[in-house]
């Protein structure tokens, strides 16, 4: 399907989604996850109104940027080692998995501004996830005092692959109650006032439960290599 047709029926179930919760569709913002597709095909979610593209390797991150330049805003979303940063720092915008220390150091240290970043949580505990366990979180924001050139925007989690839409919404729900924690330390680096949650198969979960972006890969651009 074109990605226009998908972005519409999309847009139907965020509509459907905020009005349970009386939320407002302006309230999300979609990430067009584009890392397994070409550039052609990113270029047409461009096309279709989408703004914001997420890439999760360097190598695919410069590639589409090489074409598309600055005309989207770009998250990094994958897991970043340390040595990638140099790589990809000049590039984006938003950062969605800032797990620990040594990586912040090195944002820091390679930034020339500042960079919008999310605290990546594995709130469901599985051994698989990347992200910091949620009782870590708000010790480590503090600790961000160090590192002007970041700021945190929110919180980001990856919940498990599961039909289970109870332990989804729990999984969401915990992410949503140490963003309100971490406003509440009304630190000035850290505002955390958006939740980067849900993906193709529990976006609408997580908007119920208070996402402000979602990260749509294949329902929205599919998933060719």
């Amino acid at each position: 399907m074109l990605v226009k047709d998908n972005l519409n029926e999309i847009k139907q179930e965020i509509a459907g989604a905020c009005k349970k919760v009386n939320r407002q569709p302006e309230e999300v913002t979609i990430i067009a996850v584009t890392k397994y597709v070409t550039i052609e095909r990113a270029k047409e979610a461009l096309d279709a109104g989408i703004v914001h593209l997420g890439e999760n390797r360097e190598e695919g991150l410069l590639a589409k940027y090489d074409v598309l330049q600055d005309k989207p805003i770009w998250h990094f979303i994958g897991s970043l080692q340390t040595r990638k940063v140099k790589g990809i720092i000049d590039y984006v915008d938003y950062i969605h998995s800032l797990d620990r220390l040594s990586l912040a150091k090195e944002i820091h240290k390679r930034a020339k501004r500042t960079i919008k970043c999310f605290v990546q949580v594995n709130v469901s505990n599985e051994e698989s996830k990347h992200g910091m366990k949620p009782e870590e979180v708000i010790d480590f924001v503090k600790q961000l005092s160090e590192y002007p050139h970041i700021q945190v925007v929110g919180l980001m989690t990856m919940a498990p692959f599961t039909d289970d839409k109870e332990f989804l919404r729990e999984c969401f729900r915990k992410l949503k109650s140490i963003q309100e924690d971490v406003k509440g330390l009304q630190l000035p680096y850290a505002p955390c006032t958006e939740l980067s949650m849900g993906m193709s198969n529990d976006y609408s979960i997580a908007i119920e439960e208070g996402a402000t972006m979602i990260r749509i890969g294949t329902a929205l651009v599919g998933s060719e290599k």
